[in-house]
């Protein structure tokens, strides 16, 4: 390795961007997975609930900061113009798109479930029919995380797409 190549600072930002990228996003497409699972097999939800949680918690978040900061680093050390390249600002405004969604409506449905899921479920009252489906706050909160899951998901590939083939807008 060639420690005196001008280009090793944007060498440095590029493998990180693009290794945190895989290691963040990759898998978060097992979630539908184990999200389907844990729905299956009612006794089981909580915990799927969990696993997905503390692995978008300690690997992917982090992870998806490190991309926008390595992103920054890249485009830096290019010397890229951004908003003469619009297919990087359309990356960016999405990026940042799927950070609200992850922290104001999927993190917080998510961690819901996993609160309202904790503790067995209360004693069915007489007039409620069995096996009518979850209570109402909890089909909403499920709703809400496959809607932002699958929204991430899109917005992903979507920026995956723009960063691969930097199509001219």
């Amino acid at each position: 390795m060639n420690f005196a190549n001008p280009n090793l600072l944007f060498l440095l930002f590029l493998f990180l961007h693009i290794g945190a990228a895989i290691v963040a996003f990759g898998p978060t497409f097992a979630f539908p997975i184990i999200g389907a699972m844990g729905g299956r097999e009612p006794q089981f939800a909580n915990f799927a609930m969990r696993v997905s949680d503390a692995i978008a918690g300690k690997l992917v978040a982090p992870l998806a900061l490190l991309v926008g900061i390595t992103g920054l680093g890249l485009i830096w050390t290019s010397g890229r113009d951004v908003l003469r390249d619009e297919w990087l600002l359309l990356a960016i405004i999405l990026y940042v798109i799927s950070l609200l969604i992850a922290v104001l409506v999927s993190g917080p449905a998510s961690r819901r479930l996993i609160e309202a899921t904790s503790a067995p479920p209360p004693a069915e009252p007489p007039t409620r029919p069995m096996g009518g489906g979850p209570p109402p706050h909890i089909a909403a909160d499920v709703k809400r995380v496959r809607a932002g899951g699958m929204a991430l998901m899109l917005l992903t590939l979507i920026i995956l797409f723009l960063m691969v083939f930097k199509p001219q807008i």
